[in-house]
């Protein structure tokens, strides 16, 4: 398999993760959405699988993990943030900045590291699934260890 950069960091600093597969659609563009209702017939609740947003503050990028089928509160990631304000990030920034076109940024394996705000329903998941960095795959993972690699802090920040 063809590692992606998320799955060489995850496999270098040694975190146990899965890799799950789905068959991508190229026309979806609901990327969330499309990863819940595959894993969903694979028994995946739909509340474990997390999305990975960037988005744009006063200082730069940050990073943004959400669950999928839900809304991103941009308020209340920049308050997490430390950030006065909030607002989805230009998608060709996105790729420069991540390395990772835009449905699939995984919030391991970044070219830069950027602060990153996780929704704290995660923390109720013995695992969590979220982009490993390529369209139609994702990671199963503890929530703690995506906090720990990434430096994360959480907070309540879907709406």
């Amino acid at each position: 398999m063809a590692a992606t950069p998320a799955l060489a960091a995850l496999t270098g600093a040694g975190v146990p993760h899965e890799v799950v597969k789905f068959g991508h659609d190229p026309r979806e563009q609901s990327f969330g959405v499309e990863a819940v209702k595959a894993l969903a017939q694979a028994g995946v609740a739909p509340e474990q699988i997390y999305k990975t947003l960037v988005i744009a503050v006063p200082d730069g990028l940050a990073v943004a993990v959400v669950p999928a089928a839900a809304r991103l509160s941009l308020k209340a990631a920049a308050a997490a943030l430390g950030a006065p304000k909030a607002s989805m990030a230009d998608p060709a920034l996105v790729q420069r900045t991540t390395g990772y076109v835009v449905g699939a940024v995984s919030p391991f394996g970044q070219r830069k590291r950027l602060p990153t705000v996780v929704d704290s329903s995660a923390l109720r998941w013995e695992r969590m699934f979220c982009s490993a960095g390529r369209r139609g795959w994702d990671i199963a993972v503890a929530p703690q260890d995506l906090i720990r690699l990434t430096g994360a802090v959480t907070a309540a920040i879907r709406t």
